[in-house]
């Protein structure tokens, strides 16, 4: 969701670094860069256990998404990445089956699917957050593969993270890298194909590279 569907990346860069600010650590771009994908719980671990942090990491969840709540609700800016709206229409429209696996948490994808109308196109929804593992491993691709009630090699994943493109692969589904502005320093080599905008993949450009 994060990057592909909805341009939220920006508002979780400034909730991460308005809650490093708030218990005292620097972290740096390049360490930022590699939690690309994965779930807030897990990201907050890997902080508590690098800075020897005093809290617990469902404390530091609890701070970033409390400021991303109010920049969710108060950015004027905040809106779906361009051409995916159409995109989405035009594949359910022609009967493809969409179903949203995210690292998100399922209370910010209901809020972003509330806010633009979305649940109208998909049959279910994965988080992460309520999964085992967190990207790369693919449990969350297996999950929503068996939620659409086909087989991984009938689907396609679209992901903006490298470790979501290692995840899709390795839960045996061809991926779609989508190379976004927001997803910096990030490796698409493990990706079937990488895309700029989401013209490259309408509706029958889609079927000829499944066919």
């Amino acid at each position: 969701m994060d990057g592909v569907i909805v341009d939220s990346e920006p508002l979780h860069h400034k909730a991460y670094y308005m809650m490093f600010d708030e218990v005292g650590i620097i972290v740096s771009p390049e360490l930022y860069a590699s939690f690309t994908g994965q779930a807030t719980l897990e990201i907050c671990e890997t902080l508590c256990a690098h800075f020897k942090l005093s809290q617990r990491p469902e404390e530091l969840v609890a701070i970033k998404r409390q400021h991303f709540k109010t920049l969710f609700d108060q950015d004027p800016d905040f809106d779906l990445i361009p051409g995916v709206l159409s995109l989405i229409q035009e594949y359910h429209k022609n009967g493809l089956t969409l179903v949203l696996a995210s690292s998100a948490s399922m209370e910010n994808i209901n809020r972003i699917f509330k806010r633009f109308d979305l649940d109208q196109y998909f049959i279910a929804k994965r988080s992460g957050a309520d999964l085992a593992a967190s990207k790369p491993h693919p449990e969350i691709f297996e999950k929503a593969a068996q939620a659409s009630g086909f087989s991984p090699e009938q689907c396609v994943v679209i992901e903006d993270s490298e470790n979501g493109i290692t995840a899709a692969k390795a839960a045996g589904i061809f991926a779609i890298a989508f190379d976004s502005p927001n997803s910096k320093a990030q490796d698409y080599t493990k990706a079937d194909l990488v895309i700029n905008s989401f013209e490259e993949i309408k509706y029958e450009r889609l079927i000829q590279l499944k066919s």
